[in-house]
């Protein structure tokens, strides 16, 4: 295939800055998912309230590369003679010159691979998020079912009695 005109070649090298950006997204957020599953299980709630805070700012940042990307992308598109819905890494890989071909390549099977791995880690932390809620409500439950007999009966003025036996607990741990 031919070189590609000077403007094409710099709208794809910024493509390849914005795609090394969002690996390192990728790459930070597989980090941030396990360090959040160890903040839950230690049950350090400082340390998640700055995680959560940090997550917070780095997606306001991350909103910005998205832009570029989704910009790029629609210029490409334009150049090549194509839809934006048809712009995809591996229509780029086809269409560029050897010399740039192999870089889209390798950022397009990277990308591919974090997206899979990213995914299995968020399904973990989902799960373990979920066995947390499970475990906590039941627990809850079966403290404040403690002293319940599962009848009520009521005093003369028409307030509710507690079971005999019923006992109070400290909900501190």
């Amino acid at each position: 295939m031919k070189a590609l005109p000077v403007r094409l070649e710099k709208k794809l090298d910024e493509l390849l800055v914005v795609l090394d950006k969002d690996i390192q997204h990728m790459q930070k957020s597989m980090s941030r998912l396990n360090e959040l599953r160890g903040l839950v299980i230690k049950r350090d709630d400082a340390s998640l309230g700055k995680l959560l805070g940090a997550i917070q700012k780095e997606s306001g940042d991350y909103r910005e590369n998205e832009s570029n990307r989704q910009s790029i992308r629609k210029e490409l598109a334009m150049a090549l003679g194509c839809g934006i819905e048809e712009m995809t890494l591996s229509k780029l890989e086809a269409m560029t010159p050897e010399c740039k071909r192999a870089e889209v390549g390798r950022r397009k099977t990277e990308l591919k691979s974090l997206s899979q791995t990213l995914r299995k880690e968020y399904l973990v932390t989902a799960k373990l998020l979920s066995e947390c809620a499970r475990f906590n409500n039941k627990l809850l439950t079966s403290i404040l079912d403690l002293g319940r007999t599962g009848t009520v009966t009521y005093d003369s003025d028409g307030s509710a009695e507690r079971p005999a036996g019923a006992t109070f607990m400290s909900m501190q741990l």
